[in-house]
């Protein structure tokens, strides 16, 4: 077990440390000095302004890894989370504007909203893969591009706010007070952290810890949890148990785009107020993936993904006062995503001959060797 949590652990640390690495010699090749990006990092990268960037940033990034991570975990790449999302914004933002209800029951039927929307979105793919064995990766990443032209449609057609109501932007009505999510600054002051009032945390941050948990407890403490993993790691042993693998694919596509709804809120119930082109950040989706394989799909580790991306984009701003490149932290999170990719395959080839050396060791000992570790825990992640 000790062996198994210490291979888990270096392949993350070995993909920091090889993109740091690279990072620093594109520094070098270019000019500039890693001494001086690391004393920035080191200054600027902790302050309080900065920190809570990071916080909030990291609230998406991570609903958005959770859901390429249920997908992972069918052997599922959802790579629609990006058009799920855009549409859920969309059509939350509209419901959420056009009912009016007390706070508490307002924020939670614009969540509700957003949630159907999105698995709605990704049901297109699931029903495609399940009854014609269309990759969903083609079909989720064609469905982004229609994703974006159909929510363009709908806001100008349909769900736009009268003309005149906001000079020179398209977007939808304003939601009422009793449908955005507060602050969490008058909170954190209660506790002794008191932030500048340009600084605010969104609670929305709390939306995100929420699906974390949810998503912990289906995937390892629920039936459905059990049978979703053990379908992604033998497909073939799941169905002759009795588990329907086109439900399976379903159920997963849904419960995926569920999460990939949620994104797109953090502006629309903060901020902004409601859907414009502007108030939905676009990318998110695509940064699930890097954050998900981050993590190993763990909801503790999809979190130290989410932060460390958000950490790095946070970075950008002291970067460019300080007259260096902020693309170094595109750098960064680029390079990082590949050495992730390389570390995990390295460690799990250290795994594997490890493994075979116990099982060879137990032979000769004239022992019963154990089977080699499989189950539903075992999850090939696709890249």
């Amino acid at each position: 077990m000790r062996q198994r949590l210490g291979l888990q652990l270096a392949a993350p640390a070995l993909a920091i440390a090889f993109a740091l690495l690279v990072s620093g010699l594109i520094l070098v090749l270019t000019g500039f000095s890693p001494g001086k990006v690391l004393k920035v990092i080191i200054e600027d990268g902790f302050e309080r302004e900065r920190l809570v960037e990071m916080v909030n940033r990291a609230g998406p990034y991570y609903i958005a890894g959770v859901a390429v991570a249920i997908g992972f975990k069918m052997n599922l790449f959802n790579i629609g989370v990006e058009g799920q999302y855009k549409v859920a914004a969309l059509v939350a933002a509209w419901a959420g504007a056009s009912v009016s209800f007390p706070g508490p029951i307002h924020v939670v039927f614009i969540l509700v909203a957003a949630v159907l929307a999105g698995a709605a979105w990704a049901l297109i793919p699931a029903v495609l893969k399940a009854t014609r064995g269309v990759s969903e990766v083609i079909s989720s990443i064609m469905l982004n591009a229609i994703a974006f032209g159909f929510s363009s449609f709908l806001l100008t057609r349909y769900f736009r706010a009268p003309r005149g109501e906001f000079a020179g932007t398209v977007g939808t009505v304003s939601l009422d007070k009793s449908g955005r999510l507060p602050s969490l600054n008058g909170a954190l002051s209660s506790i002794g952290i008191d932030l500048p009032s340009s600084s605010r945390v969104q609670s929305y941050v709390l939306v995100a810890v929420v699906v974390g948990v949810v998503y912990q407890v289906v995937i390892w403490r629920t039936r459905f949890g059990f049978d979703l993993r053990a379908s992604g790691s033998n497909a073939e042993a799941a169905e002759a148990s009795g588990v329907n693998p086109r439900r399976m694919i379903v159920q997963a596509m849904l419960f995926s785009g569920g999460v990939a709804g949620l994104v797109g809120l953090n502006n629309i119930m903060g901020e902004a107020g409601r859907y414009t082109d502007v108030s939905v950040v676009s990318g998110i989706g695509f940064t699930g993936i890097a954050v998900a394989l981050l993590g190993r799909n763990h909801p503790f580790g999809i979190a130290f993904g989410a932060l460390l991306w958000a950490f790095m984009d946070a970075l950008q701003t002291p970067l460019s006062s300080n007259e260096l490149p902020k693309q170094i932290t595109a750098i960064l999170q680029g390079v990082t995503v590949l050495s992730v990719v390389i570390a995990y395959e390295v460690v799990r080839r250290v795994g594997v001959r490890q493994q075979a050396a116990g099982l060879r060791r137990e032979s000769s000992d004239g022992g019963t060797a154990p089977p080699p570790a499989s189950g539903p825990d075992q999850e090939v992640v696709p890249v």
